[in-house]
């Protein structure tokens, strides 16, 4: 029942946040039409972030509690990750490419953004050659702290260096535009609810379905 809700309140909102962003939001005055994407691009890129941190902390409490539950958490995050720091990418190239005059800034953010996402990559790359479970889940840890640490860089790299991404003080939003970017944030939010949650009902069944089957073969 739960994720039923979830799937349905992930359907509405985001109906929501398409007609806030694309109708009631009014066309921003020096990029136009191309900046609505703004509202899809960057509630993405917090989303890769959440699960770059839900693989982090995952992977710790599994190092700490050696509960399989942490690393089938942490698994599912790094699948989640892998989506949303795709989105985030091809959302960024296709606002880059009229704005910037160009498909990849090469930026600090931009590039690391793109690390985190071969950091989700190379972590499930590790456990996909790893058939023994708990030195996977152990092993594959070290991809888990790493995506983690690249988000506090990732989120202060305009701070740090020079890069076409603006500031986090630079500029403001109309009062429509936050109203739109906070709709969206709430559609997203309640979409990554459901797609983790329903990863997670999978992944359990094929954990007890892995251990029925190697159960079998001894």
């Amino acid at each position: 029942m739960k994720r039923q809700i979830l799937a349905l309140g992930s359907l509405v909102s985001m109906l929501f946040a398409l007609y806030f962003a694309l109708v009631y939001a009014p066309t921003e005055g020096t990029m136009g039409t191309i900046q609505r994407i703004f509202y899809f691009h960057l509630p993405q890129a917090i989303s890769s972030y959440v699960c770059a941190m839900f693989l982090g902390f995952g992977s710790l409490m599994y190092l700490v509690r050696r509960d399989l539950k942490w690393d089938r958490f942490a698994y599912c995050s790094a699948e989640m990750g892998v989506l949303f720091t795709g989105t985030t990418l091809i959302t960024g190239m296709i606002w880059a490419r009229p704005v910037w005059n160009t498909w990849w800034a090469g930026d600090a953010r931009t590039n690391l953004q793109l690390i985190l996402g071969l950091l989700f990559v190379s972590y499930l790359m590790l456990r996909a050659y790893l058939p023994e479970r708990e030195k996977r889940a152990r092993l594959s840890t070290v991809f888990g702290f790493l995506a983690a640490l690249d988000v506090p860089i990732n989120y202060y790299a305009t701070k740090w260096w020079d890069t076409l991404h603006p500031r986090l003080e630079q500029g403001g939003l109309a009062p429509e535009m936050k109203t739109a970017l906070w709709v969206s944030f709430l559609a997203f939010g309640i979409l990554f609810s459901f797609l983790l949650t329903q990863r997670l009902a999978i992944a359990k069944v094929e954990d007890e379905t892995e251990y029925v089957a190697q159960a079998v073969e001894v």
